[in-house]
């Protein structure tokens, strides 16, 4: 009942009783009580993951105008992408198509890959990959990064230049920008692993087992970005590969998608860069996307273009089927922080028992202690208070 509902003239009636007081008392309790349980229901504070949407790549964009915005691949896009909306990073508004490629004028024709907006000034810049319409080899996997620019967070972007932002002449996805303290930008994104053949002791380890003849690798570079994002400064440095040798600390949950026969590729995509105290830290995702063994390990380094040491407490984020959850291919992430720093929170995407092969989108909480290590609590299922920025 609401207090608005109840019927003035009843109240006279129970005025004129003998009881009136009692009786007056107890009901304005009951309403208090059924009011009060209604406040507390709609103002929850706590969420399950995943969230609800359901698409790969995820990237947030901070809060803009009392919002959020997130964008990644697939969800309800076609050709290009699309943006949700949310105030408190729980509850997400579906906002439509955002950009759109694959016509007469666009430089891609097809898979709209791994979105990342950023405002700069009173603009808003969408940066991702795609299929690019120049391949005189045909080749199957013809990837570029380009970038196309907004009035909104919402849209419509529009294609900055008719072309991608360069050509290192090999396929590239995954971009991720880092806006350095002193204006320099950099792009760092993945050398996708088509015609990209590897030695290592682990392809020679495949090819002794009967698996695979040899073993394709992606690998993750930086490069410094033209202030107007129309191309790169200098030379893509190598930043991160998969390990060569076998006793490699790395070598075992890096090569899961190899030695456990799934496929003949090993990946290292999906890198977010930020920056703690003294330090650089670059996320990455290894294993196949499309599998259960996708998942997440970092680096640290003294610049933003490293060199960076992988860390001995990899991966710090993967499956937890083993441990009796329901959670597989967790990967691909980016980092929120709140305004002092001091609560992070990695934004991914995964699949569950429910999803299936869809993938959804997960929010855990993770910290850097004080040795410096980078610690993430997920992925979770449980129930948690909602992120706090």
């Amino acid at each position: 009942m609401e207090l608005n509902l109840i019927d003035t003239e009843y109240i006279q009636k129970l005025k004129s009783s003998p009881f009136s007081s009692f009786i007056l008392v107890a009901m304005v309790a009951w309403i208090a009580c059924s009011c009060s349980e209604k406040t507390t229901k709609s103002t929850s504070a706590s969420f399950t993951n995943p969230v609800d949407v359901a698409f790969g790549d995820p990237f947030i964009l901070d809060n803009e105008d009392g919002n959020y915005y997130m964008y990644g691949t697939g969800g309800g896009a076609k050709d290009g992408f699309a943006t949700y909306s949310s105030s408190d990073l729980v509850h997400w508004k579906f906002e439509g198509q955002v950009y759109t490629g694959n016509t007469d004028s666009s430089w891609n024709e097809k898979w709209f890959w791994a979105p990342e907006v950023y405002k700069r000034g009173d603009k808003y810049y969408l940066f991702f990959s795609a299929q690019w319409k120049h391949n005189p080899q045909q080749d199957e996997e013809n990837f570029r990064i380009g970038v196309a620019v907004a009035d909104s967070p919402t849209g419509p972007f529009l294609d900055m230049y008719d072309r991608p932002i360069f050509d290192p002449g090999y396929p590239i996805i995954d971009a991720n920008v880092y806006f350095g303290e002193d204006g320099t930008n950099y792009l760092y994104y993945s050398r996708a692993c088509s015609q990209h053949p590897v030695a290592s002791e682990v392809a020679s380890w495949a090819k002794s087992e009967g698996l695979y003849d040899e073993i394709e690798e992606s690998w993750i570079y930086g490069v410094k970005l033209k202030p107007d994002f129309s191309g790169v400064e200098g030379e893509p440095v190598l930043l991160l590969r998969p390990p060569v040798s076998l006793d490699d600390q790395q070598a075992e949950w890096e090569s899961r998608s190899v030695t456990s026969g799934e496929i003949n590729r090993r990946w290292t995509e999906g890198s977010f860069t930020f920056k703690w105290k003294n330090s650089y830290y670059i996320m990455y995702s290894a294993n196949y996307y499309a599998g259960a063994n996708y998942a997440v390990g970092y680096a640290t380094g003294p610049s933003p273009l490293g060199p960076f040491i992988k860390a001995s407490n990899n991966p710090v984020l993967q499956k937890n089927v083993e441990k009796g959850g329901e959670v597989t291919g967790t990967g691909h992430n980016m980092v929120l922080f709140s305004a002092d720093s001091s609560k992070m929170y990695t934004v991914y995407h995964a699949r569950t028992k429910a999803s299936g092969q869809g993938r959804v989108v997960f929010i855990d909480s993770m910290h850097i202690d004080e040795n410096g290590q980078l610690v993430v609590a997920g992925p979770t299922t449980e129930e948690q208070t909602y992120p706090e920025l």
